[in-house]
């Protein structure tokens, strides 16, 4: 694996894109791996066994399996790594909310540069591609990536898109089953793993519809239902909040795909645009 810090490449990502594929003992190699960062280049491949409670044969399998040729390959790219920007020298004393304040901002500028190394222009394009074409979009989420949900259905309204987004589980499958070929649903779901927006995205694939995954994670039964995946993540931060930060790079991710969009269909969005400003224009003093 040929990456390097000048490619916008961060061996956090990498890995955290790709845990889910990982069996029990190799997840634990991967934890000690993101838990150490650049320290990492001061451990051996024992070392990093005994902190994983694991043999170095699993260490060298887990590196393979995050497609290194092996522990020394992936050090290296452990070692080009450069402390997180903007990452505070000291912690923010016992202050709990200056704790809160200083990881948040860390996990969110965290997510926002992983995005060059697990979202890829060429993803964009394919993606915004299946969009333009469709004849109606179905977008899918639950919980906290409703939001993100919601978010982008009003983008995709503005560029002219015929969107329906449901914010009922079993209306979303309904209108998923219902989709012409050639139709879109954008399911997003931070784990990927989410029973409702994975049975809409399946109906969706049923009826004939292109789907286009919005996830954390490289590989999970989202993305294995998908035509089109995309994924922006994040660090898990609290048990249960799982998306602080992830949320942050599925907006982004949100908004490169509606410029790429815009980019195809510059004449055909110019009248809802329009739209979208007098709307906007009637309901501000």
């Amino acid at each position: 694996m040929e990456q390097n810090s000048s490619d916008g490449y961060r061996l956090g990502a990498h890995i955290r894109a790709r845990l889910p594929e990982l069996r029990e003992t190799e997840a634990r190699v991967a934890q000690v791996i993101l838990d150490q960062g650049p320290d990492l280049v001061r451990l051996s491949v024992s070392d990093v066994a005994n902190l994983a409670g694991t043999a170095p044969s699993s260490v060298v399998r887990a590196c393979q399996r995050l497609g290194f040729r092996g522990y020394q390959e992936l050090k290296i790219a452990a070692a080009r790594q450069g402390p997180a920007p903007g990452t505070p020298a000291t912690a923010p004393g016992d202050d709990p909310a200056a704790r809160a304040l200083a990881d948040t901002l860390r996990a969110s500028r965290e997510a926002l540069d992983d995005l060059a190394t697990t979202l890829t222009p060429a993803g964009l394009r394919s993606a915004a591609a299946a969009l333009d074409a469709a004849p109606r979009v179905v977008v899918a989420a639950s919980g906290l990536s409703a939001a993100v949900a919601a978010d982008a259905a009003y983008r995709l309204r503005a560029l002219g898109c015929v969107v329906d987004a449901p914010a009922d589980a079993l209306t979303a499958q309904l209108s998923a089953a219902q989709l012409p070929p050639g139709a879109v649903c954008l399911a997003i779901s931070h784990t990927g793993a989410t029973r409702s927006t994975v049975d809409t995205a399946r109906r969706a694939r049923l009826a004939g519809a292109e789907v286009i995954a919005l996830t954390s994670y490289a590989r999970s039964p989202l993305s294995e239902t998908s035509t089109h995946t995309l994924v922006a993540g994040g660090q898990d931060l609290v048990f249960g909040l799982e998306t602080t930060a992830s949320r942050i790079a599925h907006l982004v991710t949100v908004d490169a795909l509606a410029q790429t969009l815009l980019a195809l269909r510059t004449t055909t969005a110019e009248r809802t645009l329009h739209l979208s400003a007098d709307v906007t224009a009637d309901h501000s003093y």
